[in-house]
């Protein structure tokens, strides 16, 4: 008898990796539920900029002498920053804004620092050339106050400087904020290697509690908005995307209120229903998110709720960039087992290490496969198996379980599974 096979293509940085399963394997397709993309995100962007929430439009904050700041996102967020810039700056100028008094301020966290033609690319051409251009500075940061987690508020003396701060970004699941975008920008997105590693910091206490990603309640949320309030946060413009990095929402105003609108426009979209199957095959969705390991774990947690105790994980992340983060690298080689780093975090915090006890406490919990271009050593100190393709890793499973039942991820950088 004739096996019904199905080809599934699944991203790996800007390219794909081919997976042949029978169908009799397939659980289910895990997709988002994406709107038919109607309406250019541009106009969509003019919208939300004319009817802001809970906040008066731009046009009718500025005026010719207003000093603005403007935080972007880095290369390893997917935001569209050169679709954003143009109607933003458009609803500036309408209110007689200047550009010798704009300032864009890329938000690097404690990321590395970026080429000029990777900001050139980000931004575009003629706002490059145009608007000054700063990348956030860490040791550039001025302190003015705590939050009541007590995290220093520490921020970047280039945004401190502005009269009107403005916050871009996406809103997306994210596995301790609960999402990304609003003022995010602020924590940790222009603040000090202190309020950053302060602030990551909390992460420990609630390590082996219920998963945080895809909720506003999240206490690093809490945290976030604090700190923004407190550096004076005005105004934000957040877009949510789809599959294709294409715009379908956007919302403007109050980086709370607003931010908010946006988290359930993803919850409609990305949040998808699922009964547990005994393996799940997880694609980060491509580039940016496969960038490095650090950045494609948040597929892997995202796909923790679709696996039975005991199942299997596989990864498909391309880790051009290795993995992403020094002090991971140097946990990764210490730690000889999960329960190593499981045990060293408890202990302490340090920031880049718990990615390591982020995917120990997994590992414990599922076999956990990598396609990836990481070398096999650096795989298995990450607790992963290496595997060479999507295929070999498929087979590997069905070896051990010819009626496994497998749910497919294509996106599992955006979605996020939950349990029926």
């Amino acid at each position: 008898m004739m096996t019904n096979i199905k080809k599934i293509p699944l991203a790996f940085g800007s390219g794909i990796f081919e997976l042949d399963i029978p169908e009799k394997n397939i659980s289910s397709l895990i997709l988002p539920s994406e709107p038919v993309k109607k309406e250019d995100g541009a106009l969509l962007i003019r919208k939300a900029l004319e009817n802001p929430i809970k906040s008066k439009r731009l046009s009718e904050i500025v005026n010719p002498e207003t000093r603005i700041a403007i935080i972007v996102s880095d290369v390893t967020r997917p935001t569209p920053t050169a679709k954003i810039l143009p109607p933003l700056l458009e609803e500036l100028y309408s209110g007689g804004a200047r550009d010798e008094n704009i300032t864009i301020i890329f938000a690097l966290g404690l990321h590395r620092q970026q080429t000029e033609e990777e900001c050139r690319k980000l931004l575009g051409d003629e706002i490059f050339k145009s608007i000054r251009v700063v990348q956030h500075d860490r040791e550039r940061c001025r302190h003015i106050g705590e939050t009541s987690f007590g995290t220093p508020v520490e921020v970047f003396e280039e945004v401190l400087d502005a009269d009107l701060i403005i916050g871009t970004g996406t809103v997306e699941f994210h596995y301790y904020a609960g999402y990304g975008g609003g003022g995010k920008v602020v924590l940790p997105g222009v603040s000090s290697e202190k309020a950053v590693l302060s602030f990551h910091s909390h992460y420990s206490k609630f390590f082996e509690g219920e998963p945080l990603s895809g909720r506003v309640d999240s206490p690093a949320r809490k945290d976030i908005e604090e700190a923004a309030g407190i550096t004076g946060l005005n105004f934000i413009l957040n877009v949510v995307i789809n599959s294709k990095k294409e715009i379908v929402a956007a919302v403007a105003g109050d980086f709370v209120q607003a931010h908010r609108e946006g988290a359930r426009y993803v919850d409609a979209m990305y949040k998808v229903q699922v009964e547990p199957a005994d393996a799940v095959i997880v694609s980060c969705g491509g580039y940016p998110k496969d960038i490095n390991l650090y950045q494609a774990t948040k597929a892997l947690e995202n796909a923790i709720p679709a696996v039975k105790a005991g199942g299997s994980i596989v990864l498909v992340a391309e880790c051009a960039e290795g993995i992403g983060n020094q002090v991971y690298e140097c946990w990764n080689r210490d730690c000889r087992s999960p329960d190593d780093a499981i045990e060293r975090f408890k202990q302490f915090f340090e920031f880049g290490g718990h990615k390591s006890a982020i995917v120990a406490k997994v590992a414990k919990q599922f076999k956990l496969y990598i396609v990836s271009k990481l070398s096999d050593e650096e795989s298995r100190s990450a607790f992963f198996i290496p595997a060479k393709s999507v295929q070999e890793a498929f087979e590997t499973i069905l070896a051990e379980n010819p009626e496994a039942k497998v749910h497919i991820m294509p996106e599992g950088g955006w979605t996020l599974p939950v349990r029926k």
